[in-house]
């Protein structure tokens, strides 16, 4: 029935974006027409949390190891917030050229993406 996701970021400077997501994270991409990149993601996973606020979506990238992860992001110009422990994990985030932020996170929890 439902056969994958499409996750969509909205940007001030979505060629800038674009180019981060080819360029320095490395990701697989098609053309969709006109230079509309759209990019393969690595194996994913969603979690439903409640809040006693709005609903709204979240967008984490996840990784084996936090601290070289984000080494290898600095070696390629690529600032980072203050990293904060959870106890599902360790976070920090990033901000896209565009302005957005990038959640990044080295999980503690189970994952489920080698299903």
């Amino acid at each position: 029935m439902i056969t994958g996701a499409h996750i969509v970021i909205h940007s001030r400077d979505a060629e800038a974006d674009r180019a981060f997501f080819r360029d320095v994270l490395g990701y697989r991409h098609v053309d969709a027409g006109n230079g509309w990149l759209i990019f393969a993601l690595p194996p994913a996973e969603v979690a439903v949390h409640p809040t006693g606020g709005e609903p709204a979506q979240e967008l984490f990238l996840m990784c084996d190891d936090l601290d070289a992860t984000l080494a290898e992001l600095a070696a390629k110009g690529v600032p980072a917030g203050p990293v904060t422990e959870a106890g599902w994990g360790v976070r920090t985030t990033i901000t896209l050229p565009g302005g957005g932020p990038l959640h990044l996170y080295q999980p503690r929890h189970t994952t489920a993406h080698d299903l």
